[in-house]
C-alpha cells in the first residue's frame, strides 16, 4: 500500500491485462471521494502501455496492454501517480468547476413503476419518497454503462434493493435508485435499479461536441414536478443551472 493525498491505494492484478485500485479506507464517503480524485490524477499521467480506465464507485480498474507493459510497471506507476503527481485542479490555469443542475422530474405510478414499492420496502409513504430524492443532494460519482450518470447521496432510512428480476427495456430519462445512489438512463435497455420517476430531458446527445451532460463531481438535485408541468418545460438536452469553484 502507497501513502497518498486521499489514503492508501491498494494494486492488485486483476487477470494478465488488469490492476484493480482500491482505497482500503474504513469510510465509505472517503473511499469514494478517494477514488475519483485518484482517477483524476491518473488519466493526467497515464502511464506507457494502459488502454483503458474503468471507474467503479470504489475501484480503478487499468487495463494495460500486456505486450507493452507488465502489472509491475502499472503497479509501480499508480503508486508514484497516489503519491507525487499533482492533481489536474492544481493546475495554473484555475480550479475546476463543478456544476450544479436543477433536473426536473415526474414521480408517479405511470412514470415511476417501482415507487410505491420502494416506499413499501422503506416503511414510508411514495410521497415521503419522493420528499426525500427532492432534498437529497447527489453527487455525480462516475459515468456508467452508456455514460449513465452514477450519483452518491440518497438520504432515506436504509438503502434501497435492486429488483429481483431486472426490468428489460427501460426508458431514456428514468430516474432510478438502488443502495444509496441514483442513476438516469441515458438510452434505452435493461436495468435491475428501482425506477422511481422520469426527467423529460436528454442527458446524453452524441451529435454534440460534449455529449453528456455530467461529469464527475457535478452535483444533482432533483425537482418533483407534475406531467402536465414537464409537458410545459422547455425541455432538450439538459444544461447546468450554474457554476460553483470546487
Amino acid at each position: 500500500m502507497t501513502t497518498a493525498q486521499y489514503g492508501a491505494i491498494t494494486v492488485e492484478p486483476f487477470g494478465d491485462s488488469a490492476a484493480m485500485v482500491t482505497l482500503p479506507h474504513t469510510g465509505q464517503a472517503a473511499r469514494r471521494a478517494g477514488i475519483v480524485a485518484f482517477r483524476d490524477r491518473f488519466l493526467a499521467h497515464r502511464p506507457h502501455g494502459v488502454l483503458d480506465v474503468v471507474s467503479g464507485l470504489e475501484s480503478l480498474l487499468v487495463e494495460f496492454d500486456p505486450l507493452e507493459t507488465a502489472f509491475e510497471h502499472v503497479e509501480y506507476a499508480a503508486r508514484l501517480v497516489a503519491r507525487w503527481a499533482p492533481s489536474p485542479t492544481d493546475d495554473p490555469a484555475g480550479p475546476r468547476q463543478v456544476r450544479t443542475f436543477a433536473i426536473p422530474v415526474v414521480f408517479d405510478d405511470e412514470h415511476g413503476p417501482d415507487l410505491a414499492s420502494v416506499a413499501e420496502e422503506l416503511d414510508l409513504s411514495p410521497t415521503d419518497v419522493v420528499e426525500a430524492m427532492a432534498e437529497s443532494i447527489f453527487t455525480i460519482c462516475l459515468l456508467g454503462a452508456a455514460m449513465a450518470p452514477m450519483m452518491d447521496g440518497l438520504k432515506v432510512p436504509r438503502p434501497v434493493r435492486r429488483r429481483a428480476e431486472p426490468r428489460t427495456d427501460v426508458v431514456p430519462g428514468a430516474v432510478m435508485i438502488a443502495g444509496t445512489n441514483a442513476i438516469i438512463q441515458p438510452f434505452p435497455g435493461p436495468t435491475g435499479w428501482r425506477v422511481v420517476g422520469r426527467t423529460p430531458h436528454t442527458i446524453v446527445d452524441i451529435s454534440r461536441p460534449d455529449p453528456v451532460s455530467f461529469g464527475p463531481g457535478d452535483v444533482v438535485r432533483f425537482v418533483p414536478v407534475t406531467p402536465d408541468e414537464a409537458a410545459l418545460l422547455d425541455t432538450g438536452f439538459l444544461l447546468p443551472t450554474a457554476e460553483v469553484t470546487a
